[in-house]
């Protein structure tokens, strides 16, 4: 059975078992299930496919696939299909195990053999970390120890690692030693979700399949470029881990730095994995923060105060369950970057994210430089429309472009107009999760949606600076904002010192 995406035929992926580690949690139940299933009711996976969910809970293979179809049931992003589940749970087993536990990783390697002999599976495995971070390496290694990592005999295995991938330099660099010494580079897939959205695949088609594009995206033609995650969501019963980490490890080294590379990356030599991560690394190496300083200068942190965000009514960030009562943990980072390079010098890169905002916004704008009003210098024509070129990826993906136009009447008036493509309204596609692509990636060995281990290096470095320098600095320097506002003034004085403003973000 094939799949029909656009006008390509898509093949299904290769047999395999994937396995799941973790497998009773919530990124399985609420996301990686109805993944699997919208790739089972397109045609995209293998007949020879089976699930293995591995967790420490005990319980059956009848009672995990129970939950598995209550999952369904709420997170699904189509209509289910009963034939369809029971195709995709009939080939689910479960294995009571966990990282601490070696025996059970023998038991696994038993139940995989038994398997793959029933269903023809070819010893393709996927190995999934839907796990606690401190879970990825004992894992692998215990993966090493039993042999169940080593290809073999035209097989592949493969590891898919979810974030956050380190807290910080020193430990994604020792994260990346620990898997490499059972993995190899080609079986590691670091995933972030954000990169299965259509819009954000789309950006590479967007500058490298336009002449229109290419020739002025850079530094004579770009005046500035946002980048905006903003929800509306507080930290909510995630004060635990939320306290520990915070929006600049959170979102900047994997969703926005993702963003940035693809907007900022040199045209890659050929479409294919090894060039475009090349790409991506090359120029997240080229972000320059010099001393602590300039880091403290070119970002600001905050955290938000009692107020209401969307319909809810949000508390003091330092109020929130499990979050210290001192706390200094940002909620919300805005950074100023500059990439040191022949393209984008002088070109500021300005991201932003945070929490309890009074939006949910997430977009890129890439803003061109001003036409001369020197041709309308006797006409009433005070300013122009900036002219912002904006991919939208939530919570509606397309692509804006806003220029000026004549006004309709006697004299010469001039507005901004607004032409859009929206994905819904020109292609017909089904809600996704936004796994499915990435899963599907995994299991034919196509690795352009996922970072190597340099790159992850390299998003780690550029934010090093920051994490050094608000650590030096404490307390001084963390600013507050009213939950549901659109972040601190100082965010506003951050690109105001560059002449710029930001997009906004409420309405």
């Amino acid at each position: 059975m094939t799949a029909k995406t656009g006008a390509r035929i898509v093949p299904p992926a290769d047999p395999c078992c994937f396995v799941v580690f973790g497998a009773s949690g919530d990124l399985t139940h609420r996301l990686l299930v109805p993944a699997l299933y919208n790739l089972a009711a397109t045609g995209l996976l293998p007949e020879a496919f089976s699930i293995v969910g591995v967790a420490r809970a005990e319980m059956s293979t009848e009672a995990f696939c129970a939950g598995l179809r209550e999952a369904l049931s709420k997170f699904a992003t189509r209509k289910v299909e009963p034939d369809v589940v029971e195709r995709l749970l009939a080939c689910v087993t479960y294995v009571q195990g966990g990282p601490e536990d070696e025996a059970s990783f023998d038991r696994l390697a038993e139940k995989l053999r038994a398997i793959e002999a029933a269903r023809g599976t070819r010893g393709n495995r996927l190995y999934y970390l839907a796990t606690p971070p401190t879970a990825f390496a004992p894992i692998a290694r215990a993966l090493g120890r039993t042999g169940l990592a080593a290809e073999q005999n035209g097989a592949w295995r493969r590891l898919i690692v979810e974030k956050p991938f380190g807290t910080d330099l020193a430990s994604a660099q020792a994260l990346n030693r620990e898997l490499l010494a059972v993995f190899e580079e080609h079986q590691i897939f670091r995933i972030d979700h954000y990169l299965g959205k259509e819009t954000v695949q789309n950006i590479m088609v967007m500058r490298f399949a336009n002449g229109l594009f290419e020739p002025i995206w850079n530094r004579d033609h770009i005046d500035q470029v946002q980048i905006t995650v903003a929800e509306t969501l507080p930290v909510g019963r995630r004060g635990k881990f939320y306290d520990a980490t915070g929006a600049l490890r959170d979102m900047v080294p994997n969703h926005l730095f993702q963003l940035l590379s693809l907007v900022a990356m040199e045209p890659p030599s050929r479409f294919d994995a090894r060039s475009v991560r090349s790409a991506k690394a090359a120029v997240l190496d080229e972000i320059q923060i010099d001393t602590p300083q300039e880091a403290l200068r070119r970002s600001v942190r905050a955290q938000y105060l009692a107020g209401k965000a969307g319909r809810e009514t949000v508390p003091d960030y330092r109020a929130t369950a499990d979050v210290a009562p001192d706390s200094t943990t940002e909620t919300y980072v805005a950074l100023g970057l500059m990439i040191d390079n022949w393209r984008w010098a002088g070109v500021p890169f300005f991201l932003r994210t945070g929490k309890a905002l009074c939006a949910r916004r997430s977009e890129i704008a890439i803003k061109f430089k001003q036409a001369p009003l020197s041709m309308f210098r006797h006409m009433p024509v005070e300013h122009l429309a900036e002219n912002f070129l904006t991919i939208g990826i939530a919570p509606e993906e397309g692509i804006s472009l806003q220029f000026n136009a004549k006004v309709p009447g006697p004299s010469v008036a001039i507005d901004g107009v607004d032409m859009t493509f929206r994905y819904k309204d020109h292609f017909e596609a089904e809600p996704s999760i936004g796994y499915e692509t990435l899963i599907y990636d995994c299991m034919i060995g196509d690795a352009i949606l996922f970072q190597r281990a340099d790159g992850v290096e390299a998003g780690w470095r550029a934010v090093q600076p920051f994490l050094d320098a608000w650590k030096e600095a404490g307390r001084d320097g963390l600013a507050t904002y009213t939950a549901g506002t659109d972040g601190p003034e100082e965010a506003h004085r951050l690109v105001g010192d560059h002449g710029r403003r930001w997009r906004p973000i409420c309405g």
